[in-house]
């Protein structure tokens, strides 16, 4: 595929403009490529050049001037080398690639909308050269990247980096994509100093005004992009709650660090608790960390006890949080709004800061770490997860890799190997016992392109909680035998477009349910038909 530039006459602007259409590549005419050029010996030149480069951000900086020279041999080497490329164009190099945007920027990738464009934020997002094919926004104002902080406009890899994961993983067109920054200032004093900063050189503005810039944003937006799905990124924790129920019935939008962490993290735990001989219902969960991500989490991991047939309240009474202060309970001070729900109402203790004190307590046979504390998962915690349940279930999910709350050699090495264990970031196997363990990733990877892919092809009104709910239950699904029999909660990553089919078929038939589809077509397909129709609709290069 290329990029072709073709002038047109805008009425509304009253000029001629110019707008990028996608097209087929066309064969290189003799005389302008090599007498023996093969695209097959072209894949395993750029993968050895790939391999050359020493660092992460030199292999991030080669794969994106790849990407930018030739879209379709990128997404070949993504599609064919899956595992090793997914950590470089995402987590974890993607934190290095936001840290070091500002002064590795070479060209835009995606749109930038700042705080002065208010009042005229329809004309810019017209100025998307490929408008009319846009099907997918990710959209981030840069203010939580990661575990990272406020990096303001240098978040822009973000948005990039997770729509080359709705490509490579749900067969997403490269040219329906539309990355987005809110530049709406940054906080972060560094960047405010920095002389190569991009973005405005102000802190950000109180809510009443950020309100009425997001207000106009997402108007402009369904009116300008009524076809696209918006996917929100990186909202700091009191934004991202507001504007996900703020807006979510304005057009098709879902929160990633919400919902699809939450997702992911609920998939992972039904694959964890086959291995474990406990009934569902004792189960305990023990969030550490609790931000908008693991409060996402929490809420729908209330999924893992009410479909096995509990009530929503006793599903409730099984999940405890931790924040900075300590376990979460009535009447402590500093409670936000937002995590009142999880809060204790029978507490009546001191206030208990210390985790291993909190384990003791709480018995917990699951234990979630969205803290980005490194560590905090120390030899004790996992000493006495192992007294709490046969088979503790611990999943250190903060990003990157060094802020991991543990790592998997701790995990197993303090367990006695008897840990079920995924990560938010990659790690390597491990023997123990004589027996090779490879870890489990709870990447949202697994989760958003599917859902994106099955929310697009059913034209779907809305994001329901019910049809993430159908996303986690169909990765939970997709686990192969030969996974199962090796203890994996999530499967291997080079399977992401069949699990991204599967799932999207799941989120279709959620939509209809719920009554939020446009494509009564598919209501008649039966399973079977719908999931090749889905498989049909994925872009190959």
């Amino acid at each position: 595929m290329s990029i072709v530039l073709t002038p047109y006459w805008s009425p509304d602007e009253g000029t001629q403009k110019l707008k990028m259409e996608a097209r087929a590549k066309a064969p290189a005419v003799p005389g302008l490529a090599p007498p023996v050029f093969s695209m097959r010996a072209q894949m395993d030149r750029t993968l050895l050049q790939l391999r050359s480069r020493t660092s992460p951000i030199e292999k991030y900086t080669f794969l994106a001037q790849v990407k930018q020279a030739d879209v379709e041999t990128f997404y070949k080497l993504c599609l064919a080398y899956m595992p090793e490329i997914t950590p470089i164009i995402y987590t974890p190099t993607v934190g290095d690639a936001c840290l070091q945007y500002s002064k590795n920027y070479r060209h835009s990738e995606g749109l930038f909308i700042s705080l002065k464009d208010k009042g005229r934020i329809g004309n810019v997002l017209r100025n998307w050269p490929l408008a009319n094919e846009a099907r997918i926004s990710v959209v981030t104002d840069g203010s939580r990247i990661l575990g990272l902080g406020d990096l303001g406009v240098n978040g822009m890899p973000i948005a990039v980096g997770k729509l080359s994961l709705y490509v490579a993983g749900a067969g997403i067109r490269p040219s329906s994509t539309l990355p987005i920054t809110l530049d709406l200032g940054t906080n972060n004093s560094s960047n405010l100093s920095d002389p190569l900063y991009l973005g405005l050189r102000q802190r950000r503005p109180s809510d009443a005004e950020y309100n009425a810039f997001m207000d106009e944003f997402i108007t402009e937006m369904k009116r300008v992009y009524p076809k696209v799905l918006v996917q929100f990124e990186d909202f700091s924790t009191d934004h991202a709650f507001s504007y996900l129920e703020r807006f979510r019935n304005s057009l098709p939008l879902f929160n990633d660090d919400i919902q699809g962490t939450g997702a992911v993290v609920l998939a992972g735990l039904l694959s964890a608790a086959r291995l474990v001989p406990i009934p569902r219902n004792e189960h305990r969960i023990l969030l550490f960390g609790a931000g908008s991500a693991s409060v996402g989490v929490a809420k729908q991991l209330m999924s893992f006890f009410t479909i096995a047939g509990m009530s929503e309240e006793a599903a409730r009474s099984q999940i405890w949080l931790v924040d900075s202060k300590g376990l979460v309970y009535v009447g402590r001070e500093e409670v936000a709004d937002y995590k009142m729900y999880f809060a204790r109402r029978h507490y009546t203790g001191l206030p208990m800061k210390d985790l291993s004190e909190i384990v003791k307590y709480v018995k917990p046979t699951v234990l979630l770490g969205l803290s980005t504390i490194a560590g905090a998962f120390t030899s004790e915690v996992i000493c006495q997860m192992s007294q709490n349940t046969p088979r503790p279930i611990i999943f250190p999910l903060s990003n990157p890799v060094h802020l991991s709350e543990c790592t998997f050699t701790e995990a197993l090495t303090h367990s006695n190997g008897t840990a079920i264990f995924a990560s938010g970031s990659p790690f390597g196997s491990e023997v123990i016992g004589g027996v090779r363990r490879e870890p489990g990733q709870g990447n949202n990877m697994y989760i958003f392109p599917g859902l994106g892919l099955g929310a697009i092809l059913c034209r779907a009104k809305s994001v329901t909680d019910s049809m993430v709910q159908a996303s986690a239950l169909g990765l939970a699904g997709s686990l192969s035998w030969d996974e199962r029999a090796l203890e994996l909660v999530y499967p291997r990553i080079g399977r992401i477009r069949e699990i991204s089919a599967h799932i999207a078929v799941k989120v279709i038939r959620a939509a209809q349910k719920a009554g939020v589809d446009n494509s009564t077509d598919l209501k008649r397909m039966s399973d079977t038909l719908l999931l090749e129709f889905v498989k049909g609709k994925m872009w190959n290069p």
